[in-house]
């Protein structure tokens, strides 16, 4: 407890206009991440493959609940919530989107380094079919730092919403654009790849959070937009081709979440809603110096505890496989203890992680840290075009993982981030007075 500061001193330390609702939104879908993850995963080793899954492909209950406990889109509210208005029209955007990438990508660099060496020496000691599924599964949490990126990068549009007409017009002419290319790619043979376009779904969450942040959604009208959101899913889901899951499994015909579907872009609408709604409620309860204090912490080290749990995850669920008590069918005696004892032995990794790795997120990265932009213009551009195409490659790489295609991913991405810093340039080479403000710990 004594390497972090007191309730009171966070309390001194945070200003009166911050807003305490959306720190708590984000670390609390964060921890429900980690531990759905926790809870879900199952594995086995038969005949020297490692066999990675999760429950929901045995039970449709756990489908079910997929429409409660989907909540990434509460991360993309949350993050565009958390500065959208530091963005100013007219400043340089790549430099706006440098500053959030630098601490976005910190401890991805160091991810990627703990991989490069575990990886090379689990090649060596694991058979090939145990080593594959591992490194696929190594960096698939990146999808959402690719995703999040390039909502970020579009900011400066969705900043444009001032009212409730923009709203409305940006909100359900995406919803449209959806549906069509559901429509397309699930009836016309040979347009299956078009559903990428969806990922404009992810944009959604940053257009009711730009209303959040501007009060064009009351607490009453959300509530009425959440529930004729949950009926339209639910006539899609009855009608329509759609499965339950919100959660990608394999033995989904038609994903819900790779790539977006309608019925995940009416959940993300339907998710925000009550999180707005949600908001006056969750701010008073963040005013309690414990609560704050927690929620406070915890967003100092978001990225360690989303990226850090999966390698624990991995390697606790192969430990447990090789040593003959896998947890994978849950019909099986004794499914439940060892349920209870992974979680338990998460919940200590995961906070010793948190305590030891936290530093490499809040920690300046020499050669990293310290770039800036000044002003608009090409440098500006090609930056922010940088970190656009490093965005993609993250997100493009999570389909192989740190294997085969993803390789090249991961190369693109990494040369991409370093000629966006090679292209800024260091706070070292301008006075003082010049310097860019430091960038918010809510990026």
């Amino acid at each position: 407890m004594a390497m972090f500061p007191s309730p009171a001193d966070v309390e001194a330390g945070t200003p009166a206009t911050r807003d305490r609702a959306i720190d708590v939104i984000r670390i609390v879908s964060l921890l429900g991440v980690v531990v759905g993850h926790t809870v879900m995963a199952t594995s086995t080793l038969r005949d020297d493959v490692f066999i990675w899954s999760n429950l929901l492909t045995a039970s449709p209950v756990f489908q079910a609940l997929t429409w409660v406990f989907q909540i990434m889109p509460l991360f993309f509210f949350a993050g565009v919530a958390a500065c959208v208005d530091s963005w100013r029209p007219g400043s340089s955007w790549g430099n706006w989107l440098l500053r959030r990438c630098t601490r976005l990508y910190r401890p991805v660099f160091y991810y990627l380094g703990f991989w490069a060496v575990a990886l090379s020496a689990l090649r060596f000691v694991l058979p090939e079919h145990v080593y594959r599924p591992i490194a696929g599964v190594s960096i698939q949490l990146l999808w959402f730092l690719g995703a999040y990126v390039l909502v970020l990068a579009a900011v400066p549009v969705l900043a444009r919403i001032t009212t409730t007409a923009r709203l409305a017009g940006a909100v359900f002419g995406t919803y449209a654009v959806v549906a069509v290319v559901d429509a397309v790619r699930i009836h016309v043979d040979g347009w299956a790849a078009l559903g990428y376009l969806n990922l404009l779904v992810w944009l959604v969450p940053g257009m009711l959070a730009v209303a959040y942040r501007r009060a064009l959604l009351t607490a009453p009208a959300a509530v009425k937009l959440a529930a004729g959101m949950l009926a339209v899913n639910l006539a899609l889901l009855v009608l329509g081709p759609y499965e339950v899951s919100l959660v990608g499994i394999d033995t989904q015909q038609l994903k819900n979440m790779t790539p977006p579907s309608l019925l995940l872009a009416g959940h993300a609408i339907m998710m925000c809603a009550l999180a707005i709604a949600a908001a006056p409620t969750i701010s008073r309860w963040a005013r309690r110096p414990r609560v704050w204090w927690l929620a406070a912490i915890g967003n100092s080290g978001a990225m360690t505890l989303y990226l850090w749990h999966m390698p624990a995850l991995l390697m606790m669920h192969l430990a447990f496989a090789y040593l003959g008590h896998p947890r994978f069918d849950p019909t099986a005696p004794g499914f439940v203890v060892l349920s209870v004892l992974q979680v338990l032995i998460m919940a200590g990794v995961i906070a010793l992680l948190f305590v030891t790795l936290r530093p490499l997120e809040t920690d300046p990265l020499p050669l990293w840290d310290g770039g800036y932009v000044e002003g608009p213009g090409w440098r500006s551009a090609a930056v922010g075009a940088l970190l656009c195409l490093a965005g993609a490659a993250t997100l493009a790489s999570v389909g192989w993982g740190l294997k085969d295609a993803g390789l090249l991913c991961v190369a693109v991405m990494l040369a991409a981030l370093v000629a966006a810093r090679a292209f800024s340039r260091s706070c070292a080479e301008t006075p003082d007075d010049a310097r860019p403000g430091r960038a918010p710990a809510a990026v």
